[in-house]
């Protein structure tokens, strides 16, 4: 366990940020406008959580958004929905960093888990989960209706 390289920090997001979040939305298969990601990003209800890992530039080079889940059946959650560093600056420890402040925020904010679901399809993001102590715990299928 390493520390986050000097000029990288990480810090609650800003409504200056949604471009870049929206370009890293892009990279992990999610395209979208800043428009739509600003309109988004201030519509995000209590217990939600951005985060951005920047450079001394100010660059942001990863974000990741978690939210409670507190379904009936489950005890306090928080749901890391959305984890991505820039294509060029994986393998820094970005991710490992931003994951953390994640978990420290669920942990203030009450939480007793924190769970995430990724896509079959990216095996090596399952491999870094793992590595960062997550447990697969099921396998689901996922459905959506349009209304």
């Amino acid at each position: 366990m390493g520390d986050l390289a000097q000029d990288v920090t990480i810090r609650p997001a800003r409504t200056d940020d949604v471009g870049a979040i929206a370009a890293l939305c892009g990279e992990l298969g999610y395209p979208m406008t800043t428009d739509q990601c600003a309109r988004r990003f201030v519509a995000l209800p209590e217990l939600h959580v951005v985060l951005v890992a920047v450079d001394a530039a100010r660059t942001v080079l990863g974000f990741a958004h978690a939210h409670a889940a507190e379904p009936l059946l489950l005890d306090r959650t928080a749901e890391l929905a959305t984890l991505v560093v820039a294509a060029d600056r994986r393998g820094r420890r970005i991710g490992h960093h931003l994951v953390d402040a994640i978990a420290a925020w669920a942990k203030g904010a009450g939480f007793l888990a924190l769970r995430l679901r990724s896509n079959v399809v990216r095996v090596d993001a399952h491999r870094f989960y793992e590595r960062l102590g997550f447990t697969r715990s099921k396998q689901q299928v996922v459905f959506d209706r349009g209304l």
